[in-house]
């Protein structure tokens, strides 16, 4: 995939992109979800961390939005420590699949909601996806 290490614009730290492995595919949707992002527009996630990955059609998604029409991913253990980032953009094998809108903490500390806007909702199971599938972020 070449040097696909962010820049570190915008005052942000160079970073890694971060793999991740699937733990649990998940074929759920609601449209009136009301995920309350956060205004942070970055994350840190330690090794082996288990977050939940959901992807949004809507174009106004951003850090301190709410966002109603949801359908989710899945489960991904990432491989090592990194920062996630908005504008990350989510790789499953040579596809981008969104880019990072931002982070809900309603079920944390347990794990953060990871939203990515895509041109189509989406859930892991319409993508053929499984446990152990691997998937990437990589920089803004």
């Amino acid at each position: 995939m070449g040097d696909a290490r962010g820049k570190g614009t915008r005052g942000y730290p160079v970073r890694d992109p971060l793999d991740a492995i699937f733990v649990g595919v998940l074929d759920n949707r609601n449209d009136s979800r009301a995920l309350k992002l956060i205004h942070e527009r970055t994350r840190c996630v330690r090794r082996f961390e288990i977050h939940e990955l959901i992807l949004t059609d809507e174009a106004h998604a951003a850090p301190g939005t709410t966002v109603g029409g949801v359908h989710y991913l899945g489960f991904v253990e990432f491989q090592a420590g990194g920062v996630l980032m908005e504008g990350d953009r989510l790789m499953i094998g040579d596809e981008c699949i969104g880019t990072l809108a931002g982070f809900d903490e309603t079920h944390f500390p347990n794990h953060y909601n990871v939203l990515f806007t895509g041109p189509r909702r989406i859930t892991g199971v319409e993508l053929g996806q499984r446990p152990g599938d691997r998937l990437r972020l990589i920089p803004a």
